[in-house]
């Protein structure tokens, strides 16, 4: 059961956001490597604007997924891709529906 969460909201610079689309998009493949980040979402929240959200069943997988390589590529482009750096939250998942 996913317990945990983050939420990464991302401002792409102007002409950039199609690259950081791209960027995300390589992200699923990354995040279906992870083992301990069951729940993966890449989003476009608004014509320049981004989000990542991915939930955890506790707070070690939080750690790992944070110190892993969707962080780390996320952050190595964030200088030339986005306007300002990522916010990044923490969130405590109430309750969740998963189906397939």
């Amino acid at each position: 059961m996913v317990k945990l969460a983050l939420f990464a909201r991302l401002e792409a610079k102007a002409g950039k956001e199609a690259e950081v689309a791209a960027l995300l998009e390589t992200g699923l493949q990354l995040a279906k490597e992870e083992g301990t980040t069951p729940l993966w979402f890449a989003l476009r929240l608004g014509p320049s604007t981004f989000g990542i959200f991915d939930a955890f069943a506790d707070e070690k997988g939080r750690q790992s997924h944070l110190q892993g390589p969707i962080a780390k590529a996320l952050m190595d482009n964030a200088p030339r891709l986005l306007s300002s750096p990522p916010t990044i939250e923490a969130i405590d998942i109430l309750g969740a529906k998963l189906s397939v």
